[in-house]
């Protein structure tokens, strides 16, 4: 069969490719045509475009960036018709997403989600959308399964795909070795993977290592920028680390993790961690205006209570900062809470492999 992928951004791009990996297990004769990344074009995908060109984030980066979002759909929906699909996957990227599963519920072409958008934030009438263009849904946290029961729209929970990346991961052995860093306890500094996050948020991160010299900051740049844009503060106990996550975290005693996916991730690798954000002022003022929850981290979302500190916005100085670093560094108690809270969530999302369990309702599905 062939298939149509399209993901928005690095953690689409990394859970898009996993399940492609699945499908080909499946059904082996599968083509992939995509919108992604470099894993998705490693497991076989035919790359159309990749998320690089994709990634606006923030109402007014959005409306900046008008001319180029319309000309990526408009250039979408005719490459799309030309390939002709037996099915188009949409992976998260609710904006862009969104539009192309009306255009191809419209063209009588399937077309399954996999990785719900975040409706249940704000704007929870798009479900009525999502249920008239979607013909299936998978969605990856459980509350989503109740959410969209609201709306008479029946989904499949297939567990998080976060889980099968932390549990498949191999440490590199020789990481801490290479780092030349003595005895120097390790803070995780994850600045996100957007441009706009990055610039919003890393600079006050790593302002903190003058505060803590006897820890050792690493930061965790992605590799779609260069060295130079990670370089925000010089200090002797701040390293810049590309491309290597996951072993920033297996070797971190504490995080400092910009929201997103990247709260979960730390918190299935048993890291304690502070959570910050910090967006542009009018992008915040909007959606304050819109947000229908109480918390911005995954892990405080799917435990439904305050487990990890969130400093947003103005709350995300310096001062704050220290406070609750040093809280996450030496409170053995407050440690020991993240931790069992973290258990909890764990077992609460491990009961699939999420993208094998995704790729067998999907294959079976079109069958």
């Amino acid at each position: 069969m062939k298939y149509y992928i399209i993901a928005g951004e690095k953690s689409g791009d990394l859970h898009a490719s996993n399940l492609m990996k699945e499908i080909k297990k499946k059904d082996s004769a599968a083509e992939f045509r995509c919108w992604g990344g470099d894993k998705m074009k490693e497991a076989g995908g035919d790359l159309v475009k990749h998320y690089r060109e994709l990634a606006f984030m923030g109402f007014i980066e959005v409306l900046f960036n008008l001319k180029t979002i319309l000309k990526n759909l408009a250039f979408c929906k005719s490459d799309v018709l030309s390939y002709r699909p037996d099915v188009v996957i949409l992976v998260d990227y609710a904006g862009f997403n969104l539009k192309i599963a009306k255009f191809t519920k419209a063209q009588g072409i399937k077309t399954f989600y996999y990785i719900s958008p975040k409706i249940w934030a704000w704007n929870q009438k798009r479900a009525f959308k999502i249920k008239a263009y979607v013909d299936k849904m998978f969605v990856i946290l459980p509350f989503e399964e109740r959410f969209y029961e609201n709306y008479d729209y029946k989904v499949d929970f297939v567990g998080n795909p976060v889980m099968d990346a932390v549990k498949g991961f191999k440490p590199n052995p020789h990481f801490r070795e290479k780092l030349e860093s003595g005895n120097k306890k390790i803070i995780a500094v994850l600045p996100g993977s957007r441009k706009q996050e990055i610039e919003a948020n890393l600079l006050k991160m790593v302002q903190l290592a003058r505060f803590f010299p006897e820890h050792l900051f690493l930061v965790a740049a992605v590799t779609d920028f260069p060295l130079e844009f990670f370089k925000s503060e010089e200090s002797p106990n701040i390293r810049i680390v590309y491309g290597e996550t996951y072993d920033v975290l297996t070797a971190a005693h504490a995080a400092i993790v910009t929201s997103g996916t990247a709260t979960l991730e730390t918190a299935m690798f048993k890291v304690p961690q502070v959570v910050c954000y910090k967006a542009n002022s009018v992008t915040y003022f909007i959606a304050r205006s819109f947000i229908k929850i109480n918390f911005i981290s995954l892990v405080n979302l799917l435990a439904d209570k305050e487990v990890v500190k969130e400093l947003i916005q103005d709350d995300f100085n310096i001062d704050n900062l220290k406070l609750e670093l040093k809280k996450v560094i030496n409170n053995e108690e407050y440690r020991m809470f993240q931790l069992d809270e973290y258990n909890k969530i764990e077992a609460a999302l491990s009961q699939h492999k999420a993208s094998e369990r995704a790729a067998e309702l999907m294959v079976n599905y079109l069958n």
